[in-house]
């Protein structure tokens, strides 16, 4: 187990990881966001303070959370209410409030581990058509094996379309599936982000349009969609 601990108070690192060690846990220590930023690749567990000297920590959880796949545990002193909603909304697995037990935090640790392996296990294999690949519940898109940046609603529009696997995604069904709602410009605006994802993608030939009825994916990417 890989544990990044990202801590400025130096008592309180030395503590953690001579205690840590104790238990078989080796740990890695920084005591700043931009040094963790570098050394969070390949880690399996972030113990995360959230009073830090360069950057505000609920925007550092934020910035793991969009750049690993790492557990994220909020070991903080911050511990109202508040606090600990932001923490987790803000991407950490879990949020333990200091002073607390080394074993209660391993304890912790553990419990988040097993959740997320879980979750992997049971986590569906991306869409993939042509060179472009989408991983739905990360919601990221890869085209040639770099990645896409997409609004929600262009991510939502192409995984539509690409889950039909050639079949038309009508007009009605897109805009009401993706706006919620439809008003007199819809079209106009279906066809605006249709355009942008095209762009984006860098692939214009793609995803087709039926004129009148919708869209849907081109003959060469459809019929080869795999989940």
């Amino acid at each position: 187990m890989h544990v990044l601990l990202i801590e400025d108070d130096v008592h309180v690192g030395a503590a953690l990881r001579s205690a840590l060690a104790m238990r078989g846990v080796v740990l890695e220590w920084v005591a700043t966001g931009h040094e963790a930023l570098e050394a969070a690749d390949g880690c399996d567990v972030v113990l995360l303070d959230l009073g830090l000297p360069d950057v505000n920590g609920f925007d550092l959880c934020r910035a793991l959370r969009a750049g690993t796949d790492a557990a994220i545990v909020v070991v903080s002193a911050r511990g109202t209410v508040d606090d600990r909603i932001v923490g987790l909304s803000s991407g950490a697995d879990d949020y333990l409030v200091k002073p607390y037990n080394v074993d209660e935090l391993l304890a912790r640790v553990r419990a988040v581990l097993r959740r997320r392996a879980i979750g992997l296990a049971s986590r569906p294999e991306p869409l993939r058509f042509g060179d472009v690949e989408v991983d739905v519940p990360g919601h990221k898109v890869f085209a040639g094996g770099e990645p896409i940046t997409l609004s929600r609603k262009e991510f939502q529009l192409l995984v539509m379309i690409a889950a039909a696997d050639g079949d038309v995604c009508r007009r009605e069904r897109i805009i009401a599936e993706v706006w919620g709602e439809t008003w007199p410009g819809a079209n106009r605006t279906l066809d605006v982000h249709v355009g942008y994802l095209r762009t984006k993608l860098g692939r214009p030939d793609l995803i087709i349009t039926v004129r009148g009825v919708g869209y849907r994916l081109s003959a060469d990417a459809a019929g080869r969609t795999a989940r």
